[in-house]
């Protein structure tokens, strides 16, 4: 008797074990799978941002390019919600107009889809060598482009293992005995499998990584091929969410680019998924098995919808601009923030002041993104606009100034004083900014107008990619006045002495080109070594932000000099 009541404790203890088991090993293997994606994703912006950041505003005239230069970002990214958010960047800056960064999107989603067809490969005999070729990369080499790219292959590597780790995770679920009841309900109820997929790519915050799930899970014979395509269908609409809810407190500018893209996407979604109730696919044209099929129908359908959408995209900035009006804080930018009634409330207070600090750093963004395009173009009506920028900028300084002002006349901690005073000062680098753009930089895009002159191919470059890091920098600083991350401000401080090795490169480079007597280096020669100057100095500016937090943090040292020996 004793002996049968142990082993049915045995038999109920590995009835409740087996269940719980088989969870831990797939939430490893999905997580392992989405850290991987992230830690490609994180490598290319580190070591290849700028110049990715630069292809997409270089292909902004037109909306073929546009899906071209989003495909090949997805491609590189691996995230078409990546793609998305440097577009809704541009969006609120005025360098990327809606249409195109629709555009872009459409073609960022098709370019992602192209990964999952490359990842669904069977690639597995390469992992090693991946994991042998990054791991030397990353540990080896000294440059951070070199190490960053080494980061990118054993993220490759992993994206492999954890594949690999999902299909045996998977093989049991074929013997579970409600698995058929499962599969029947799915079969005849596709609009709840397409939901369920909607949710898992948000959830999930990868539409690549949801439909590399189905396809092992396809592949596995845990799901048949009927219910895996209105899933596909849903992991393509919940992607396209992910960008739409990580922009919602962006501009109105950019919140109508993944709005646009997600209404096109739930359209022929739900078109296709009820195509699939009243007509056979012949899935015998998309491959031989059926992971294979899964996989072109999700290249076809972003194909297809990037060939239909393409003569509606103006339509359907139209459409965006009705749905998202924007409102009197967006329009008016002299429309203030600050609360004067919390001036009893130092906390609140502050939080007000910062809030007005970001408004005011998004001005100057305004003022900052479009100066290649001046220095380009020479528009003198455009040049005029945007130095008056300047101005709103001033007085915005003058009312955070004299806000926080009020606040130390009232009884405050020693934390509180702190804070005000580090809000002070970077409020005035942030006028400083406007100061060097308006006085510096626009007035070299008109004198370069007006004299008719061409920087050399070269040195353009050089600018190019120069703005373009700065750029990123200006997005990141107000970022981490906001979150106060240690990581973010550790990367801005890092930045510092990125940017100050560009400075440097692109002064040997020009004085190469001198020395070889470039026609247009020549002529532009004191130009170029003023803007790259004005770089470096708003990147330096910018840095600023970051030494509160890593002061508090114990990360920064008070002095950069090192300690001199005593001398008796």
């Amino acid at each position: 008797m004793q002996h049968s009541k142990n082993e049915i404790l045995s038999k109920g203890t590995t009835a409740i074990m087996l269940p719980i088991t088989f969870l831990i090993n797939l939430a490893g293997a999905v997580l392992l799978l989405l850290w991987s994606v992230h830690l490609v994703q994180a490598g290319v912006e580190t070591a290849y941002g700028p110049r990715l950041r630069l292809a997409l505003r270089n292909g902004r005239d037109g909306s073929v390019q546009m899906i071209i230069a989003g495909m090949i970002l997805a491609v590189v990214l691996q995230s078409s919600t990546a793609v998305g958010l440097l577009a809704a960047g541009f969006a609120t800056s005025g360098m990327l107009t809606i249409r195109a960064g629709i555009a872009a999107l459409l073609g960022a989603d098709l370019g992602s889809a192209l990964v999952v067809k490359i990842l669904s490969y069977d690639l597995s005999s390469f992992i090693m060598f991946l994991l042998c070729i990054g791991g030397g990369m990353s540990l080896k080499l000294k440059t951070l482009t070199s190490r960053e790219t080494g980061r990118i292959i054993i993220g490759i590597a992993l994206i492999l293992v954890s594949l690999k780790m999902l299909g045996q995770v998977t093989l049991p679920m074929r013997e579970s005995p409600l698995l058929p009841s499962v599969v029947n309900y799915l079969i005849g109820d596709p609009l709840s499998s397409f939901l369920a997929a909607v949710i898992t790519a948000f959830v999930l915050h990868s539409s690549v990584a949801t439909v590399l799930l189905l396809v092992v899970c396809v592949s596995g014979e845990v799901l048949p091929l009927e219910v895996a395509l209105p899933m596909v269908l849903g992991a393509n609409v919940g992607g396209g969410m992910i960008a739409v809810w990580l922009t919602r407190g962006m501009a109105t500018e950019a919140r109508r680019i993944p709005v646009g893209n997600v209404i096109f996407r739930c359209a022929a979604s739900l078109l296709c998924l009820v195509g699939l109730q009243y007509w056979e696919l012949p899935v015998t044209y998309l491959g031989k098995v059926e992971a294979v099929q899964l996989v072109n129908f999700h290249v076809g359908f972003n194909l297809l919808l990037v060939l239909l959408a393409l003569p509606l995209i103006r339509t359907m900035e139209r459409l965006t601009v009705v749905l998202l009006a924007h409102n009197i804080e967006q329009t008016d930018p002299m429309f203030s923030v600050l609360d004067r009634s919390s001036t009893r409330l130092p906390s609140a207070a502050l939080a007000s002041a910062k809030r007005e600090l970001l408004r005011m750093g998004e001005i100057t963004a305004s003022m900052y993104s479009p100066l290649m395009d001046l220095l380009k173009d020479g528009n003198f009506e455009e040049i005029a606009r945007v130095k008056k920028i300047d101005q709103q900028v001033n007085r915005k300084h003058a009312e955070i100034k004299f806000f926080i002002a009020e606040l130390n006349g009232g009884e405050l901690s020693e934390k509180e004083i702190r804070q005000g005073i580090e809000l002070t000062l970077f409020c005035a680098n942030i006028e400083h900014i406007g100061d060097i753009i308006s006085k510096n930089v626009l007035s070299l895009a008109k004198k370069k107008a007006h004299k008719k002159l061409e920087f050399s191919s070269e040195g353009w470059s050089e600018l190019c990619n120069l703005h373009a890091r700065v750029g990123a920098n200006l997005q990141l600083a107000l970022n981490v006045l906001v979150s106060g991350d240690i990581k973010d401000a550790q990367k801005l401080i890092k930045e510092k002495e990125e940017i100050r090795q560009l400075e440097r490169d692109s002064h040997y480079q020009h004085l190469g080109r001198l020395r070889g007597k470039h026609i247009d280096s020549a002529e532009t020669s004191n130009m170029h070594l003023e803007i790259v100057r004005a770089f470096k100095e708003i990147n330096s500016l910018l840095v600023s932000a970051s030494y509160p937090i890593l002061t508090d943090g114990g990360l920064l040292l008070k002095s950069r000099l090192a300690n001199a020996p005593t001398q008796n």
